[in-house]
């Protein structure tokens, strides 16, 4: 049964996109079956794994509007594990058009639902505002990543993202957990970098990954050419890193396996 995560954040310019491009390859490059699910209109992460704009037939807009299966809408990638639902501009409509369906929090949730079993992870790039795709994600996701960049407004926005997420647990998915708050651009040569991530540890502690995504050129060229960093350049600093969160985050799960395992034992 797939693991579903949801990639998110309410401000833009903050790494979401590239942090599901890319950490979506690298749990495929561990042999993990993976499936992104784009629902942003803007499609960055479609033609970030390799979709030509203007090319589809179908997107998550069909499935969400007009019922399509989204079995019928998955497209392969150049990963043979790393499977894609793509978005395209229509998505705009349906942020409007989804708020007169009945149930509409819970649309992409009943469309995930026949798909659990094929993937061991699902990420879902969300939409960089809070809009009723961000919250279809929310609710759709057993757990949440927060890109945040390494910069002075982070912790501010950050505060307003729990109260959402805090509102979402009380009144729609009272699962949903913080998979972990993820530092990007991380500029090691800055006093700055270094000051947001001693602030965040300090009030988040456990929540901060390990990881840090550090500012790289090849990180950013790779989305102009349909790829992940990893096919583009597998020796960037860029790639390694998000290899690295890709190994915090199996383990993360591994030790989540093993504790509810072992607190079944325990009631048994």
């Amino acid at each position: 049964m797939a693991k579903v995560i949801a990639v998110t954040n309410q401000k833009g310019g903050v790494g979401k996109t590239t942090t599901a491009i890319n950490l979506s390859a690298a749990l495929a490059m561990a042999d993990m079956r993976v499936l992104v699910v784009d629902t942003d209109a803007q499609a960055n992460c479609s033609s970030g794994l390799g979709v030509m704009k203007g090319s589809l037939e179908s997107s998550i807009y069909n499935a969400l509007i007009e019922a399509t299966p989204l079995a019928e809408i998955v497209r392969d990638t150049e990963l043979e594990n790393l499977k894609l639902v793509p978005a395209d501009k229509n998505l705009t409509g349906a942020a409007v058009e989804m708020l007169q369906m009945p149930g509409r929090e819970y649309l992409v949730k009943r469309l995930l639902a026949p798909l659990l079993g094929r993937f061991d992870f699902i990420l879902i790039d969300s939409p960089p505002s809070l809009n009723i795709l961000t919250l279809n994600g929310l609710v759709a996701a057993d757990s949440v990543l927060i890109p945040i960049q390494c910069e002075y407004f982070a912790l501010e926005g950050l505060t307003d993202l729990f109260d959402t997420l805090a509102r979402v647990r009380r009144g729609l998915n009272p699962g949903l957990s913080i998979e972990g708050i993820l530092l990007t651009m991380f500029d090691e040569r800055t006093n700055l970098s270094a000051q947001v991530r001693d602030d965040l540890v300090n009030h988040f502690a456990d929540k901060v990954m390990e990881t840090v995504i550090p500012r790289n050129v090849r990180l950013a060229e790779a989305p102009s050419f349909g790829k992940p960093a990893i096919l583009y350049d597998i020796r960037s600093k860029g790639a390694e890193s998000y290899l690295r969160l890709a190994k915090e985050i199996l383990s993360h799960e591994k030790k989540g396996v093993g504790q509810r395992a072992g607190s079944a034992d325990s009631r048994s």
